[in-house]
């Protein structure tokens, strides 16, 4: 049982929260039994499970060695308000040279919570990738668990958008409050999606770029949607209503 705040995982953990050692590492940290047995389903590539002992016990059908900290070891490294004493660290993916399958581009979305919430309906309608642009971490601990195990079922990354776009060779359907309603409007089966900042949208070159426009028709005196809601609407009426 490891039993010092010294110990070496233990600081390797606390690091984890800074999003330039996550970026330095590669690797970033999940927290809670759910999303443990999550990553560990979907065959996530994990480094390190740790838990007290208790912890381990909400996971104690994994094969996976478990690294026991004690309790106030584990509340030291913990970043949720009541910790279930189990996290692991796991690998991020490496990108591709180029993309293949449905993908959402999330130019500049800024909140974590809206991040891990687009993760979150991306993996439930089926889109294979998430591009982030110059936005909010999808692997700061917010949005991991704001992703609800999605961040597990898409492939997630993150850059310039520079970079993001040179990993896109699909169409590019913008959401836009001027942009053709959803209901008028027919897509390419396989497109990239992009979703803009809270504040001012998608930027004009990511426009420029567009193949296409959408927006979602809106009554009761209503111009705009949260990023989050927008995107799991444009997102589920592009997989089922063809």
């Amino acid at each position: 049982m490891i039993t010092s705040r010294q110990n070496g995982l233990v600081k390797r953990i606390r690091a984890l929260r800074d999003k330039k050692y996550r970026d330095e590492s590669g690797e970033y940290v999940v927290e809670g039994a759910k999303s443990v047995r999550d990553a560990l389903e979907c065959g996530a590539e994990i480094s390190i499970i740790a838990a007290t002992v208790k912890g381990a016990a909400l996971i104690e059908d994994t094969a996976f060695p478990i690294e026991i900290l004690s309790d106030d070891v584990f509340s030291s490294v913990s970043e949720e308000v009541s910790p279930q004493g189990v996290l692991a660290i796991v690998k991020k993916p490496v990108p591709p040279k180029m993309i293949s399958g449905n993908t959402v581009f999330l130019d500049g979305v800024s909140d974590p919570a809206n991040v891990g919430a687009i993760i979150r309906s991306a993996a439930a309608f089926g889109y294979k990738n998430v591009l982030i642009a110059d936005g909010a971490d999808a692997y700061a601990n917010k949005a991991v668990r704001a992703s609800m195990g999605g961040i597990f079922r898409v492939n997630v990354y993150y850059g310039s958008q520079a970079e993001m776009l040179a990993l896109n060779g699909l169409p590019i359907i913008v959401a836009d409050m001027r942009g053709d309603t959803l209901n008028k409007v027919s897509v390419p089966k396989e497109h990239c999606l992009c979703i803009g900042n809270e504040a001012h949208g998608v930027s004009e070159k990511l426009k420029a770029l567009a193949a296409q426009k959408v927006s979602i028709p809106m009554g009761g005196g209503m111009e705009s949607l949260n990023a989050a809601v927008s995107a799991g609407i444009i997102m589920y009426a592009l997989t089922f209503n063809k």
